[in-house]
């Protein structure tokens, strides 16, 4: 590489493009507008038949790496003889058998499966490597980096925090096990845990994701509805546990009967035929309408005809949750009143009674806090003009975005003295 030549970067995602990471687009494409030079290295093919507009303004090449490794075995037969002759391949050897004593499963031997891929083929001028995701994708960025002898950094966000045994966190946050440079996350309350595992706290910062309103029509300016009118309201996530939507529509069951009310849900999941199955059961069938995926112009016209923005999260059985889901923010950028829970990240974003309603996710409470904002439109609308307020205030996308490309362009200049 020519000394006088930046470093450029590559970047690992474990697929894109993705409906469900918005925000990892969201990030992509203003990193590259701030002049990162970089490639994308995703660890799956896609599987969403749309994509949402940001996906098309992103320039970077992106290379897939082999999903399965037995689906390339002469691309990945010829990388692990190269890693072999690289200078870091004993001790990203030790690293890998190290992990895989305490972890041998499939998903840890095509982790080291990929990362000998792309330390084969990442281009001589790539100086450094950042991953979105603490856990599987940061496994491949710390081997291929060791391998290359360069540094690497992450972004993490919630599952990968939450589910990943505190010796791997604790290993990929010490310089002693060829830690990560830096790392950023998305809210206050995983920064802190983060911060207490590491070696130095200050290898962790808060970086909010933040919103790109360029992106997003101004709120409506439509009259308040009318409490005796239809009451609409909407949810967007995936049906997964961690969301809590099986107690959203039990709580659907239990509002009164003479509310005139109907609920659509946007995004696809695993349990998208329990939660069909569940809201039948209850005769709720004709008050639901299921979208399945939607691109974010699909959502953001979803809510500026909704009433309420619904999102339950709670923890998981195996302590998955939610950080702070830019769909919030995305509600309060259409001055959509939000009714969710206090879990996690969640109360950084919204005080109870102040930007929106924080409720416990027991069904009767949940009823009660709908029924209260159906009731109520003036109410509910303060509330939402206070959040799109507080969104505005602190919660922009550009603050984390200048200080995540100092603290990449600075691993880079680092990597190359």
């Amino acid at each position: 590489m020519n000394a006088a030549s930046p470093a450029r970067l590559a970047i690992v995602v474990k697929g894109w493009p993705r409906l469900s990471e918005t925000f990892i687009a969201q990030e992509l494409v203003a990193l590259e507008e701030a002049g990162l030079d970089f490639d994308v290295w995703s660890l799956r093919r896609p599987t969403d038949v749309k994509t949402h507009p940001l996906h098309d303004r992103l320039q970077a090449p992106i290379r897939y790496l082999p999903e399965y490794l037995r689906d390339e075995p002469a691309r990945v037969a010829r990388a692990m003889g190269a890693a072999a002759k690289m200078p870091g391949f004993d001790a990203a050897a030790a690293a890998f058998v190290s992990d895989l004593e305490r972890d041998d499963t499939a998903n840890r031997r095509r982790r080291w499966g990929q990362a000998c891929v792309m330390a084969h083929e990442m281009p001589t001028d790539v100086g450094g490597i950042y991953a979105h995701f603490l856990h599987t994708p940061s496994s491949v960025a710390r081997y291929a980096a060791i391998l290359r002898g360069m540094p690497w950094s992450f972004s993490a966000h919630a599952k990968d925090i939450w589910t990943s045994p505190d010796w791997e966190l604790r290993e990929k946050l010490s310089a002693a096990t060829h830690g990560a440079a830096f790392g950023a996350t998305c809210t206050r309350f995983g920064a802190q845990h983060l911060q207490g595992m590491a070696d130095t706290p200050g290898r962790v910062n808060l970086v909010y994701h933040g919103l790109d309103l360029s992106r997003f029509p101004t709120p409506p300016e439509d009259a308040l509805r009318n409490a005796d009118s239809a009451f609409h309201m909407m949810s967007v996530g995936r049906l997964v546990e961690k969301k809590g939507f099986d107690n959203l529509i039990d709580a659907l069951a239990l509002l009164p009967d003479g509310l005139d009310w109907h609920w659509t849900h946007i995004g696809g999941g695993p349990l998208d035929t329990e939660m069909r199955a569940r809201a039948d059961a209850l005769g709720l069938t004709a008050q639901i309408t299921w979208r399945g995926a939607c691109d974010q112009p699909e959502v953001i016209k979803a809510m500026r005809a909704a009433d309420l923005f619904v999102l339950p999260s709670r923890i998981a059985e195996d302590g998955d949750r939610d950080g702070l889901p830019n769909v919030l923010m995305e509600a309060a950028s259409q001055m959509l009143p939000i009714l969710s829970t206090p879990v996690s990240a969640i109360p950084e974003f919204i005080d109870n009674g102040v930007h929106g309603i924080l409720s416990d996710d027991a069904p009767a409470s949940l009823a009660a806090a709908m029924s209260q904002v159906a009731s109520d439109p003036a109410g509910a609308h303060e509330l939402a003009k206070a959040a799109y307020t507080r969104l505005n205030a602190d919660f922009l996308m550009h603050p984390g975005i200048a200080h995540l490309t100092e603290r990449l362009n600075a691993m880079l200049a680092a990597a190359a003295r």
